[in-house]
């Protein structure tokens, strides 16, 4: 990884990065020379590590989680002016912490909250792919995907619109080849400029629930809000507290959620009401 001078931190601004430096730190990953945070998401056998090495080139290195046997690696890039630190997540199909690759993705984009999560999909398997990039947008809505392996899919007679993918979802679709860096500038591009808000991302989320689970979730959610003003992912942790998810309910009775929100005073902290049902 390049060894970087740090710069002046960033005062308030709309540019600013949106990352939870302490809850990275937790994770393990320091931000101290780094202006944003990328996450790298994916299926296996996506070609995400290639995307992740034509992005950092020579300027990365590996470890492992702390406390856990799965492998981490983190790479550099500076785009624009600005240093970005990029973290390869285990390649997982989803999000829901079956396994300790999936805890460990979905923990950091949860709790380390990056300037933006880039969803590394191929271009000939969308249908399946698609699954984890919308529990992805279920969590953040700071998203970039990654259309990758385009040029298998012409080699397959399959044609892609992007433009439509990136409308439907609701955020930034960039087709890429990533052996043959095609795609690239457009890619760091679309990273730059939703990790400075100069994108907007409107996620897509999908909302399919029977009517009952609709109004328990809706109930949930709001429970959760009044205990975290301004979480981003109210619904989300809804859903997961309604599926047994224990780490969430652990998040929510310690309160870091709250962590992820703004800085609350130990007396606010004190105070926090808890959502019914999770204060035993």
């Amino acid at each position: 990884m390049s060894n970087l001078n740090p710069q002046p931190a960033h005062s308030s601004c709309e540019t600013c990065p949106i990352h939870h430096a302490a809850g990275l730190k937790k994770l393990g990953v320091d931000m101290e020379n780094w202006d944003y945070v990328v996450a790298l998401a994916g299926n296996p056998n996506t070609g995400k590590s290639t995307v992740f090495n034509a992005l950092t080139g020579l300027r990365q290195h590996t470890g492992n989680w702390p406390g856990k046997t799965v492998t981490r690696a983190e790479g550099g890039m500076v785009y624009a002016g600005s240093r970005y630190k990029l973290v390869d997540l285990p390649g997982t199909y989803s999000l829901l912490a079956s396994s300790v690759d999936e805890e460990v993705a979905r923990d950091f984009i949860l709790f380390g909250q990056p300037d933006v999560t880039l969803v590394v999909v191929d271009a000939t398997r969308l249908q399946r792919n698609l699954n984890l990039a919308l529990q992805v947008l279920e969590i953040t809505d700071r998203v970039v995907v990654c259309l990758n392996l385009m040029d298998e899919a012409r080699r397959h007679g399959l044609q892609v619109d992007e433009r439509r993918l990136a409308r439907d979802l609701g955020v930034p679709v960039v087709p890429t080849a990533a052996r043959s860096e095609e795609g690239l500038p457009e890619l760091l591009q679309a990273i730059h400029e939703v990790a400075t808000g100069a994108t907007v991302c409107k996620p897509y989320r999908v909302q399919s629930e029977p009517a009952a689970l609709k109004q328990t979730v809706s109930r949930l959610a709001m429970q959760i809000e009044a205990a975290f003003p301004g979480l981003p992912n109210a619904r989300w942790v809804a859903l997961r507290l309604l599926d047994g998810d224990e780490r969430i309910a652990e998040a929510v009775r310690k309160g870091e959620l709250g962590d992820l929100t703004r800085a609350r005073t130990p007396e606010e902290t004190s105070a926090v009401p808890v959502p019914v049902g999770l204060d035993s």
